[in-house]
């Protein structure tokens, strides 16, 4: 049995040798990156059993993204490689500060061959909850159908579905990703969103009225992310703050919220408490911005609670 299940694309990310304008860099690093797969390595490190549901190019990139989530200990069953679709790939552009932008290349994406006859219905009754973000339905109209039809199985045997918006206007206009994610909302258990997602799906900066909505679709619970200014969460008409982590020296920001979901995901599954999830969440986000790369930076459980001060590290 699998505690978490997502379903997604990944790609080949060519991290930059320096920074600043990606016309000037003569030289990158090939890594692999998406932000299904990237909870997907942050739940599997954290100890979870996690699958991943994908479709690949069968070509070199390909077979090296299939290789790589096979080595973190994810359970790749229901990824297929796909002769005449090539493995999508990104270059990433990385600012002094740490911010960055990203460049997408995914024509003919391996992902067309997934579609909602594809799903493998046993995959579903053998999980404890299903993660879904708005990146994958943002690629082709085809995933938003191919997502539903996992939501409709998750539903029928009792999953419980965490959602990040992860809105990404580059891949798809504001009014199909609001009217998408808000037809979905009312089968979400828990809300994992940035403010600005917030501001985009409810068209308000209240954060009451945000709670309002969350409550008339019965989401249990909503969580904020704010970044260098922490987090909040509200679950039961109890609303936690959590501050952001101090001393962080962020390099590369991709990823962060991918990291924090990881860690959502790990407390929720085993049962902590509001204000522990929180810290946990944080301290994953953390400890992603200060290495290069989408999930360079994700931490094994061991090295978290080393963070969380809840074990002691002996270094000699």
């Amino acid at each position: 049995m699998n505690d978490v299940i997502t379903i997604g694309d990944a790609m080949i990310t060519f991290d930059p040798d320096t920074t600043g304008p990606m016309r000037f860099v003569n030289s990158f690093k090939r890594k692999v990156g998406g932000a299904e797969f990237n909870v997907a390595i942050g739940c599997a490190r954290l100890g979870l059993k996690t699958g991943w549901i994908s479709r690949l190019g069968q070509d070199e990139f390909g077979r090296y993204i299939y290789n790589f989530a096979r080595g973190e200990g994810i359970d790749v069953s229901e990824v297929e490689l796909m002769n005449g679709y090539p493995t999508s790939i990104n270059f990433k552009e990385i600012n002094g500060d740490g911010s960055s932008n990203t460049f997408y290349y995914r024509e003919k994406s391996p992902t067309l061959t997934l579609d909602s006859n594809s799903l493998n219905e046993e995959y579903f009754k053998e999980a404890r909850l299903l993660h879904i973000t708005g990146v994958f339905p943002a690629v082709n109209n085809q995933n938003i159908n191919t997502v539903y039809e996992a939501i409709k199985l998750a539903k029928k045997y009792n999953l419980k579905i965490s959602m990040d918006p992860n809105i990404r206007l580059k891949l798809w206009d504001e009014k199909l990703a609001r009217q998408t994610l808000l037809r979905w909302m009312e089968d979400i258990d828990y809300l994992l969103a940035g403010t600005d997602e917030l501001e985009l799906l409810f068209g308000t900066e209240d954060i009451d009225k945000w709670i309002g909505k969350v409550k008339e679709y019965s989401v249990s619970h909503l969580f904020i992310k704010q970044g260098e200014n922490g987090a909040m969460l509200w679950t039961d008409n109890n609303l936690y703050e959590q501050p952001s982590e101090e001393n962080v020296n962020a390099i590369d920001t991709v990823g962060a919220g991918d990291g924090f979901d990881a860690g959502v995901l790990y407390g929720l599954l085993n049962h902590w408490g509001a204000e522990k999830i929180l810290k946990f969440a944080n301290i994953l986000g953390s400890m992603v911005v200060e290495v290069v790369g989408d999930n360079e930076g994700l931490p094994y459980l061991e090295d978290a609670l080393n963070r969380l001060e809840e074990i002691k590290t002996i270094e000699r």
